[in-house]
């Protein structure tokens, strides 16, 4: 569905992606994982066409991306994207005139259930509301691959649930689910297959279940393997 072909991004002389190739395949939900600066978030960005690679290539449906493969891939950053004029009830018309498959009914039934209310100002959202309006307005697309970078970013305990709970509503058979996160035990019962990167390289992709059945090990504890002592120093 979603295909890297030996992918590399330099910006001067540091390399942020080195010569990765990775496939997303639908009805699966993956985790994207590594300490900061490890590149996902240039990987993510290199898959909707928002940053161009020096060598290799993305591919959706075996073609280049581009204006095409942006109908049907959904991309939540981390950086806030709003115009600070906006009330969360402009950010709902301001996706439905970019994106076909954008649906104000659901974005208004995420946004209830995230309890924000449409005449609310960006500008005057906490980072956990940001965080929550991001998520609603992404998952608001009938997408056929969501990307998603750190999603639970200000997200406070109580909540991450329910917003996971709203994130896994839009997976289905045909439907690839990629979370980028730092928050790996709260991915564990989710995921199918975790991906494992580390500075710019793709270290390991490894199948949840088969972790568990063949080594013995969960997410968590192939993290700790990887990056030591937690990962993150």
């Amino acid at each position: 569905m979603l295909e890297c072909r030996y992918i590399t991004k330099v910006y001067g002389r540091k390399t942020a992606v080195d010569h990765v190739s990775l496939k997303i395949e639908p009805g699966r939900i993956y985790a994207m994982l590594g300490p900061n600066g490890s590149g996902k978030t240039t990987l993510m960005k290199m898959a909707v066409g928002l940053v161009k690679p020096n060598s290799g290539g993305f591919y959706y449906k075996d073609q280049p991306v581009g204006t095409e493969s942006r109908k049907e891939v959904a991309y939540m950053s981390t950086e806030p994207y709003f115009y600070s004029w906006m009330t969360i009830q402009d950010v709902g018309k301001y996706y439905e005139d970019f994106f076909e498959d954008f649906s104000m009914e659901k974005y208004n039934q995420l946004l209830e259930r995230m309890e924000l209310t449409p005449d609310m100002k960006t500008k005057s959202l906490s980072s956990g509301m940001m965080a929550k309006l991001k998520i609603a307005v992404t998952m608001a697309r009938q997408a056929k691959v969501y990307l998603l970078d750190e999603p639970l970013n200000g997200i406070d305990l109580l909540a991450r649930d329910q917003i996971i709970s709203s994130i896994l509503d839009a997976v289905g058979p045909e439907v690839a689910l990629v979370i980028s996160s730092h928050l790996v035990d709260e991915l564990e019962k989710i995921v199918d297959t975790a991906i494992f990167m580390k500075d710019s390289q793709l270290v390991e992709v490894c199948e949840a279940e088969e972790l568990r059945m063949l080594q013995g090990k969960s997410i968590v504890d192939k993290y700790r393997e990887i990056y030591g002592h937690g990962g993150e120093e």
